[in-house]
């Protein structure tokens, strides 16, 4: 297929329409088949459920162009599944597996124009979300939901390479002990907003979360896994209920125990020995791994050996592999590979 005719080198991280979304709805106790459409516009009660108490979970993947021409999708039965926690969590109805995997498909091989070219460092990003759609007065789950998926092509998220980033310790909370934190809720992002946004206006990229109970462990970003390697290689990753299982961080995990053979540690990390790391990242769809090369704690930096200059060797390592494996370089794991076409 031909494709769209897009300056692809310099597309921004942003919406950009596609032709096709899908769409599927539940309503009497049940889904709906579903399919493709060209309208863009969704259109609910001004009493819809998610408009007024906020019941709505997405997430989100990406399609390629390989080396060798074909278009695939990293891991989406892992969104699927994911969804499929959220769902439960806010008392939604799940939307079946194997059918929300089928919906993705479809609407890569609806808009293959619009998957960029290989080598061209965009991809097709897929979002897909859920929310409950008619109304809602009281204090009670929606009866009604819609499911949608749209794509839109995206640029490389860092322009020029992936240059470390400051952030600092946030003073908020990001999520409960026993709250939402764990799935991919609208809500949790619409509360990480304003200290972002803050973080933004005293000059720094991210936040760094610290868990709510005690404030003296890490957690996460509003928008990322954190990552750590010691100055003896070892990769390690915080473990806590409250953290997004993402799953950029499982398949790095995975790609440092068995393509890079260094030892991994899930567990829980302290605040404290934070300044004793070697390197630090934060890993995500958007970008794969973000280097961070200061932290500020309130007016003191922690500086990382890499610094502010470049990636350091070990998440390098980690970024080129799993970049390696999504493009085709690389022989994939069993089942990480999704082939549209």
């Amino acid at each position: 297929m031909e494709k769209k005719n897009i300056d692809w080198s310099n597309l921004g991280f942003g919406y950009v329409p596609t032709d096709y979304r899908f769409v599927a709805n539940y309503k009497n106790g049940a889904w709906e088949e579903g399919g493709l459409t060209t309208d863009a516009t969704v259109t609910i009660s001004e009493c819809a459920g998610v408009l007024q108490y906020a019941q709505t979970c997405f997430e989100g993947m990406k399609a390629y162009t390989t080396e060798d021409g074909r278009t695939v999708i990293f891991r989406p039965d892992l969104n699927a599944a994911r969804m499929a926690d959220s769902c439960r969590r806010l008392e939604m109805p799940v939307f079946p597996e194997d059918k929300f995997v089928d919906a993705v498909v479809k609407v890569v091989e609806a808009n293959e124009a619009y998957v960029p070219p290989y080598g061209s460092g965009a991809t097709l990003y897929i979002r897909p979300y859920m929310f409950g759609s008619d109304a809602v007065i009281g204090v009670k789950p929606a009866s009604e939901y819609q499911f949608r998926v749209f794509a839109t092509p995206v640029g490389p998220y860092f322009k020029g390479g992936a240059k470390p980033i400051t952030i600092r310790v946030s003073d908020y909370d990001r999520a409960a002990p026993h709250g939402t934190g764990h799935i991919k809720a609208g809500l949790n992002y619409a509360m990480s907003l304003y200290p972002i946004m803050e973080a933004h206006r005293e000059g720094f990229a991210e936040n760094m979360y610290l868990d709510a109970a005690t404030r003296t462990k890490v957690e996460e970003t509003g928008g990322a896994n954190f990552i750590f390697v010691t100055r003896d290689n070892k990769v390690v990753t915080p473990k806590s209920n409250s953290i997004l299982p993402s799953i950029t961080r499982r398949s790095l995990i995975y790609v440092a125990k068995e393509y890079l053979g260094l030892e991994v540690e899930e567990r829980e990390v302290y605040f404290d020995e934070v300044k004793d790391f070697a390197e630090c990242g934060l890993c995500g769809t958007a970008a794969v791994i973000s280097p961070v090369g200061k932290i500020n704690d309130h007016g003191k930096e922690i500086c990382f050996p890499s610094r502010m200059e470049e990636m350091g060797p070990v998440i390098t390592k980690l970024r080129e592999t799993l970049t390696g494996i999504q493009m085709g370089h690389i022989k994939a794991p069993e089942g990480w590979i999704k082939v549209v076409k």
